[in-house]
């Protein structure tokens, strides 16, 4: 059983920052890359950040600049600081974590319960 942990979130200010955290517990050989996707409401799940076991980094474009990844291996765990948060940011944040559960190739996606994440104008 494998399973991320978001912690973070919460309601600020337009201009403010906030931080997320994400472990990933449970059995498993690896974890792959791991990001952060986020849901608004009446809209689709789309990508923020993601990061690679390399450090290797891609954000989506309305993000970059204000949002940085980062990744412990050691603790399987990802961060993401938000700084200059815009009302349209505003949405669920949901980790995501591609993960070997024994050695070899193959990696299953796992997903976490997700996070709120509310800017005020």
């Amino acid at each position: 059983q494998v399973q991320l942990l978001e912690s973070g979130g919460g309601l600020v200010q337009a201009g403010g920052s906030l931080g997320l955290s994400c472990a990933a517990s449970g059995s498993f050989s690896r974890v792959e890359v791991m990001g952060w996707y986020r849901q608004a409401p009446g809209k689709q799940r789309e990508m923020v950040a993601t990061i690679s076991t390399g450090g290797s980094s891609d954000y989506t474009g309305s993000v970059e600049g204000r949002f940085t990844i980062s990744r412990d291996n050691a603790l399987n765990t990802i961060y993401l600081q938000m700084n200059n948060l815009k009302p349209e940011d505003t949405a669920v944040y949901y980790c995501a974590a591609e993960v070997a559960l024994v050695a070899g190739p193959f990696t299953y996606n796992y997903w976490g319960q997700g996070t709120q994440v509310t800017v005020s104008s």
